[in-house]
């Protein structure tokens, strides 16, 4: 079963982010009982170069590793999943038009634009023994929702085939709608709230990312079932913080 099918199966699953760019934390990580990884392109240390050692210290220990990529460009997309990712998190998508390109790149056609190479770490190195339709079902879609645009547009979004998680990003959406970093905003929570009702309309998961452990009960029973809890530099941060004043 691929982390797509449990997802879709409406299981709730804990991750965290990758952001050192190391494959040491990667693989603390994994063994710490994560249901999924997420190596972090767009804002975290590392770039493609170290993402194959990551994704293999996942894999070390069956845990699915999916990438957030700096951009929505084809080339992007495409190079991260042939490298093994086991999904891509999309950031910065305002409108169901860009979604629905973005999650094109996904897919091999005619469904969609990947390209064609069966021979990468991602296939087995041609021994997965797939279809490209298969393929096109395995790998996760996860569309951040952080901005008012995307937030407009979000039940538009959810109902886009490809689209298996709306992630709410909740510092990029707080100060899109005027309430920067006011966690505890009706505004805020308003929004969430449309997140969740727009992906359980559409028989998708609802996914945000959790500041800090003691949030992730709260954020689940509001609906959220993928849910990614800090990163590895701010759980090694704030071990350390502890740590120093003991």
């Amino acid at each position: 079963m691929t982390l797509r099918d449990v997802v879709r199966s409406g299981q709730f699953t804990r991750g965290t982010f990758l952001n050192l760019g190391s494959t040491g934390a990667a693989e603390v990580c994994a063994l710490a009982g994560f249901d999924w990884l997420l190596v972090d392109l767009e804002h975290g240390a590392g770039g493609e170069e170290g993402l194959w050692s990551q994704l293999l210290a996942g894999s070390a220990h069956g845990v699915p590793v999916l990438t957030r990529v700096e951009s929505a460009e084809r080339i992007r997309v495409g190079h991260v999943l042939d490298l093994g990712a086991a999904g891509v998190m999309f950031p910065r998508l305002d409108t169901p038009e860009q979604v629905q390109e973005a999650i094109s790149h996904l897919w091999y056609p005619p469904a969609g634009d990947r390209g064609i190479a069966g021979y990468n770490r991602g296939r087995s190195f041609g021994g997965d023994g797939l279809t490209n339709g298969e393929v096109n079902e395995s790998h996760l879609g996860v569309v951040q929702i952080e901005t008012a645009s995307a937030l407009a547009h979000v039940r538009e979004i959810a109902a886009i085939p490809g689209v298996d998680v709306l992630f709410v990003g909740p510092s990029d959406l707080s100060m899109s709608l005027g309430v920067p970093g006011q966690f505890d905003s009706e505004t805020l929570l308003h929004a969430y709230d449309s997140v969740v009702a727009a992906a359980r309309e559409c028989d998708k998961a609802a996914g945000i990312l959790a500041l800090s452990p003691g949030d992730v009960k709260a954020l689940r029973d509001r609906g959220f079932t993928f849910v990614g809890v800090g990163s590895d530099l701010s759980l090694l941060r704030d071990a350390a913080r502890e740590a120093a004043v003991a």
